[in-house]
């Protein structure tokens, strides 16, 4: 996937309210949203100095992060990303492991991820060799997916974030988490190289609060 445009807003509860219902009155919901949503776990990787948490916090403009993710409780399918931003632009990059893979890297153990396992993943064993990454934070959310095809813009609301206070247990889906204080609700607007009118003013929401927002920083307050 190519560099995209990103915009993310924070919103109020009623703002979530009233936004739901525009965007489902003119997108598509995304095919994979079964009844329109679907939950999300992700584990996010950072070196002992918090190289990616602080380069997010202190708004470096070349800055990457790596994490494994996985959907609606289902440990069968977990995905590598790397998602990088340069110059305003996002891209994210991705690769399903083995569950030999995922055991390896929540064991911190780049040594033993195999040999062509996929470039990404084996970038990510090179940095935990180098840089010292490894398993930092659990993040847990759901997601509210809508998509329009002009621009191949993707619309998503964000909210119930959780996060788990130990990263070992990524594979558990019912393990305990707390939630993150402040109950944000984030919506995010992705495109390629133009935004439609129409989307631009169908998100528009009275009180929202244009900015960057980290999902991972937010649940690092936590744990």
């Amino acid at each position: 996937m190519g560099f995209r445009h990103e915009w993310k807003h924070i919103l109020t509860t009623a703002g979530l309210i009233a936004l739901r219902t525009r965007l489902g009155a003119v997108l598509e919901t995304d095919p994979h949203a079964a009844g329109g949503r679907y939950t999300i776990r992700s584990l996010y990787f950072d070196t002992p100095g918090d190289k990616a948490l602080r380069e997010k916090l202190d708004g470096v403009d070349r800055r990457e992060k790596f994490r494994l993710r996985y959907y609606n409780g289902d440990t069968g399918l977990v995905l590598l990303e790397k998602k990088s931003k340069v110059n305003g632009l996002c891209q994210k990059e991705q690769q399903a492991l083995t569950l030999q893979d995922v055991q390896a890297l929540l064991g911190g153990e780049w040594a033993g991820l195999p040999e062509g396992g996929g470039p990404l993943l084996g970038e990510l064993g090179r940095k935990m060799r180098i840089q010292g990454l490894g398993p930092k934070t659990l993040v847990d959310y759901t997601r509210e997916p809508f998509i329009y095809g002009p621009g191949n813009v993707r619309v998503t609301l964000d909210y119930g974030l959780r996060t788990g206070l130990s990263p070992a247990a990524f594979l558990e889906p019912g393990c305990p988490t707390v939630p993150v204080p402040g109950a944000p609700v984030v919506l995010e607007v992705k495109w390629d190289a133009y935004l439609p009118a129409l989307i631009r003013d169908l998100v528009q929401t009275p009180g929202a609060r244009s900015g960057s927002f980290s999902k991972y920083a937010a649940c690092r307050v936590v744990g």
